[in-house]
């Protein structure tokens, strides 16, 4: 092992930057020369390679997004498109690869490394926590702080008004966003995919506050909740004509910003160990950190869905919401 290669792909989080600045430091301890690939896979079809050394990632730790550019690319999941990437590999003499990213990043990983034996690594950068083998992906701290944040602003306009706002955050396949950033904000109710919520629960708990004179409240609603929180916020209006109901949609600002010191120090435990794990001739797993200690799953296994909520979460959002 003498060169490794790193890029970012698909959905950009925080945290990144402070992953890559950590392969790239331990790489160059370890006697590796490192080149970035920019824009992800598609910068590896097209050979958009850059040279990288400590002063490249000098002054990143602090800086959300990627450095390095990040996209989708649906050529990489042909095989011409495997084939022109692999080629691009050995011509620039790459021994392995550490790729951070998502679920599709590591599914692009799987097929590329069924097909072409270069070693590849992974590192979860993801805001939505929703891969198996770690218990936080890079950049989900920071996204639910950022969802935290932003309800509490809303929190004093809705107080100020007597308004039920509905509060959309991301998560089109996953809930825990919502999930914990209703808890962390203390939302009067969370609607999630995975809970499987039936909206009539909803009106029932807005019956109820209404009647206590409950009359400003947060409901949280993730993308990926079957009808959308436009819908959603119709039924409301229709059923409650006594509440003000507005809706944000927090949207991309939940990818952006400084990461949270968690999400730096994830990043680089993982790229430190991302780096080891390639050294020490691993190949074609994800690093992520379980109970405190690094674990290694292989890329099939990290990208199943988790399509279950802890019900004591949900119990215990259910009790102290009331």
């Amino acid at each position: 092992m003498k060169n490794i290669a790193i890029l970012t792909s698909g959905g950009d989080a925080p945290g990144m930057n402070a992953a890559i600045r950590a392969v790239v430091r331990t790489a160059i301890y370890r006697n590796l020369q490192v080149l970035g690939i920019k824009y992800g896979y598609e910068g590896m079809i097209n050979g958009d390679f850059i040279s990288l050394n400590a002063e490249s990632v000098s002054g990143i730790i602090n800086r959300g997004g990627t450095f390095l550019k990040t996209s989708r690319s649906a050529r990489f999941m042909t095989e011409e498109g495997m084939k022109t990437a692999y080629d691009q590999l050995v011509k620039n003499n790459i021994d392995g690869v550490v790729a951070i990213g998502g679920d599709g990043t590591f599914r692009g990983a799987n097929e590329f490394t069924a097909k072409y034996h270069i070693p590849f690594i992974g590192i979860p950068g993801t805001i939505d926590n929703d891969l198996i083998g770690t218990d936080y992906t890079i950049g989900y701290d920071t996204a639910i702080n950022t969802v935290v944040e932003a309800v509490d602003k809303i929190r004093d306009t809705a107080e100020s008004h007597d308004r039920l706002f509905l509060v959309e955050v991301m998560g089109r396949d996953a809930g825990l966003i919502a999930l914990k950033g209703g808890i962390g904000s203390g939302a009067e109710a969370i609607l999630i995919p995975e809970s499987k919520n039936d909206h009539h629960k909803l009106f029932e708990k807005l019956e109820k506050n209404w009647g206590r004179k409950k009359n400003s409240k947060i409901v949280i609603v993730a993308e990926g909740e079957p009808g959308g929180v436009y819908k959603i916020a119709e039924e409301v209006k229709k059923k409650f004509r006594n509440y003000d109901t507005r809706v944000t949609v927090l949207g991309h600002i939940q990818r952006g910003g400084s990461p949270t010191c968690m999400d730096r120090v994830l990043a680089s435990r993982i790229g430190f160990a991302a780096v080891e794990a390639i050294i020490s001739e691993k190949k074609d797993v994800v690093v992520g950190i379980v109970n405190n200690k690094i674990n290694y799953t292989s890329f099939k296994d990290a990208v199943k869905h988790i399509d279950e909520i802890d019900p004591q979460l949900m119990e215990m959002m259910e009790v102290l919401s009331n």
